[in-house]
């Protein structure tokens, strides 16, 4: 019923830079099936549950303890300290960089490029033609030559076998550094926020930080960070709610009223809850059906190591200014803040 590749009539583009990127290269979650299979099975092994927790986990937990450090280091105490541009916009990308094989001496510097910053996997192509898709470029053919344990050195192995062409892995390499990096910024800042706005609730995980992983789905469900993650071009005729779309038509589907829907969470879906009975796979926030986020749990154990550590080390941290008066990101972006200044004792 619905088309997720921009190239199909109809496909709904919210930015200038997606009208030209109908004319480049597609990434696979701009792809229908088989295509869109074929390509995202050569990431799969990557983002398995078992790969997160073994292979992953530790250096998440290294990396975030030591952004931590320089966190704390620089302030919060005497002047308030932007949790956005400080902690939340780091922690994702340089533990991208890092899963990718991107060498250490190049993270710092690459980690404030924007495109990192504030892109998502449905802008990625919108991105293509840039110094820093250049370095992948550059990055993968060096993998090619000396493979690592990485990312980069998984897709390298499906060139070597004649699976993917270099320039295939380059694409590859290029949507994983891009895909979702503005979303975990804002989830990781918004679920600061909405736990500091439920103070309870925020004891109550701080005395038991085994409820990490509940904090995280129902942050995932009650702020829908990624609320643009399912636009759509109906490729044929179809009822849908009594309602005709037409072959042709745009949708763009309201992710965070289905992640409200009182007939899915009950009468207090409007509500805040950790307590909440609900599966992480059951949010919308990482997408739905065979295009929901490949990566949702390597970024959900990043959310819940960023939580658990940071109420950890700063039981006191509180906003520097009420919440009224914070700065949210534009309508056709993530949802998201702009800005959070915070203070700790």
């Amino acid at each position: 019923m619905g088309s997720n590749d921009r190239r199909t009539p109809g496909f709904p583009e919210i930015h200038e830079g997606g009208k030209s990127a109908k004319n480049a290269r597609p990434m696979f979650v701009n792809l229908d099936n088989p295509e869109h299979d074929k390509q995202r099975s050569m990431l799969e092994s990557e983002f398995t549950l078992d790969t997160i927790e073994k292979k992953w986990r530790p250096m998440m937990e290294k990396t975030i303890d030591e952004l931590l450090d320089k966190f704390i280091e620089k302030g919060g105490k005497h002047q308030p300290i932007d949790l956005v541009e400080d902690l939340a916009t780091p922690i994702p990308t340089h533990i991208i960089y890092q899963a990718l094989g991107v060498p250490q001496k190049d993270v710092d510097r690459l980690s404030n490029d924007s495109e990192v910053r504030n892109s998502t996997s449905r802008n990625a192509a919108e991105s293509a033609n840039t110094h820093l898709h250049q370095y992948m470029a550059e990055l993968v053919h060096s993998k090619i030559e000396k493979p690592g344990n990485d990312i980069i050195s998984t897709l390298v192995k499906q060139y070597h076998e004649g699976n993917l062409s270099e320039d295939d892995v380059t694409t590859l390499a290029f949507l994983v550094l891009t895909a979702g990096n503005a979303a975990l910024i804002s989830s990781i800042s918004v679920g600061v926020l909405v736990l500091l706005e439920h103070p309870e609730q925020l004891e109550e995980f701080k005395k038991r930080p085994e409820l990490a992983g509940n904090v995280v789905t129902e942050i995932s469900r009650y702020h829908t960070a990624s609320a643009l993650n399912s636009r759509r071009a109906v490729k044929e005729d179809v009822d849908i709610g009594g309602q005709t779309l037409r072959q042709g038509e745009s949708v763009i589907c309201s992710v965070q009223a289905g992640n409200r829907d009182e007939d899915k969470f009950g009468n207090d879906a409007e509500k805040f809850d950790i307590h909440r009975k609900l599966d992480f796979s059951e949010s919308l926030g990482f997408g739905y059906g065979p295009h929901r986020c490949q990566a949702d749990h390597f970024s959900r154990v990043q959310l819940e190591i960023v939580l658990t550590k940071l109420f950890k080390r700063l039981p006191n941290l509180q906003l520097a200014k009420p919440p009224s008066e914070l700065s949210y990101t534009p309508a056709t972006m993530n949802a998201g803040l702009t800005e959070m200044l915070v203070r700790f004792d």
